[in-house]
């Protein structure tokens, strides 16, 4: 398990969560069949449609990784990434961390996340916690 490998995964889903109509292709490619999203409030997403028609919304127009992306071994073909990230669109700023377990077993090269869970963060703004637009993403490419 290469560890730049693994947060390098992280980008390119952000990226294309900041195109135009670049976002429901990218995850239709890449997410697992069975993916499992929980977010804050208790919702929780598993049909995978779903989940990849809601990420044909509007891009969002910024967005910025803490770094460093850590990541935490589960064995040797599965670890868990960990990150916070602020994405901006028009005048709403959204802050959360997120944690993606990821798994190789589906071949080589192959490091589709599984599920996800970001965890609401209290802003700048006044303390305010403003649930996060999260996108859940299994990266092989």
């Amino acid at each position: 398990m290469d560890v730049d490998e693994l947060t390098d995964l992280e980008r390119p889903g952000w990226e294309a969560l900041s195109t135009e109509g670049a976002a429901g292709p990218f995850y239709d490619e890449v997410l697992v069949d069975e993916p499992l999203m929980l977010l804050p409030g208790g919702m929780v997403l598993d049909d995978r449609q779903v989940i990849v028609d809601s990420m044909s919304g509007a891009p969002w127009e910024s967005y910025d990784l803490e770094e460093p992306l850590r990541v935490v071994p589960l064995g040797k073909d599965a670890a868990v990434v960990g990150y916070g990230a602020t994405a901006t669109r028009g005048e709403v700023e959204v802050s959360s961390l997120f944690t993606a377990p990821m798994s190789g077993l589906t071949g080589p090269g192959g490091w589709p996340c599984t599920s996800r869970r970001p965890a609401e963060v209290a802003t700048p703004q006044g303390g305010r916690r403003i649930a996060p637009q999260t996108r859940s993403r299994g990266l092989s490419a």
